[in-house]
């Protein structure tokens, strides 16, 4: 049987903005967004990724890098949010703006197949009947790692629904991949967005980490080619 081997390709318009880049030069941040954004083109408003790879190996439980952090300025995507919750938590959960709200009866809807959120928050004495729709919610079952079990309900629901809060975590091959805004973001927004994510992932570094932490950072929009950052600069600016 004969192999394909006709590599992949990119568009010709993806070419020519990867052209626009030297991969020889590492950039610092205000360089990075300026590139970002003029190769941004797609005919939709793009998401600004922070690519970081870490020198930790993932293979090693001390090493795992995930973690919670705030971003001032939010990511610009909108999210649905459905909370479990009774009584006093409840209400506190509709007046912070969630989509939907309720305890056995909402548990029963997703139950029956209902899937319109984009996350689910729990109050703690929800946290004993999450196991009913476990395998109906799967990446999406609150926990409270990742503080989707909390009594701080309210709290939840303005940082999810504004987006500010955003959950990062190391692949396999131990990088984090994070969404810092869109390039309709000021400068000045996108700036302010990718300290507070890098700054968190910086604190984050796993006590068993040796060497080199930042190996590489790299810029892009959803559509646009990667602008190499350099490390050294981002680790300085983040006071580490």
């Amino acid at each position: 049987m004969r192999k394909n081997t006709k590599k992949h390709r990119h568009s010709p318009r993806f070419e020519a903005l990867a052209k626009t880049i030297d991969k020889e030069t590492l950039y610092d941040v205000e360089q990075a967004i300026d590139l970002v954004k003029k190769t941004a083109n797609a005919k939709f408003v793009e998401s600004v990724d922070c690519a970081l790879r870490l020198g930790i190996d993932p293979r090693k439980s001390d090493q795992n890098v995930r973690g919670l952090t705030n971003l001032p300025h939010g990511t610009g995507k909108k999210k649905t949010v459905a909370v479990l919750a009774k009584g006093d938590l409840a209400k506190e959960a509709e007046e912070a703006g969630a989509d939907t709200v309720g305890a056995e009866e909402l548990i029963a809807k997703i139950q029956g197949g209902w899937k319109d959120f984009d996350v689910v928050i729990a109050a703690e004495d929800m946290a004993p009947q999450i196991g009913k729709i476990g395998k109906m919610l799967g990446p999406k079952t609150p926990n409270k790692r990742n503080g989707t079990v909390t009594n701080s309900i309210a709290q939840a629901v303005r940082e999810i629904k504004g987006a500010t809060r955003v959950e990062y975590r190391a692949d396999k091959a131990g990088v984090v991949h994070i969404q810092i805004g869109k390039v309709n973001f000021t400068n000045e927004q996108i700036l302010e967005n990718f300290n507070a994510a890098v700054g968190a992932v910086i604190k984050a570094k796993p006590a068993g980490a040796k060497g080199k932490y930042l190996v590489s950072v790299t810029l892009s929009s959803s559509m646009g080619p990667g602008v190499p950052v350099d490390p050294a600069i981002v680790q300085k600016a983040a006071g580490a």
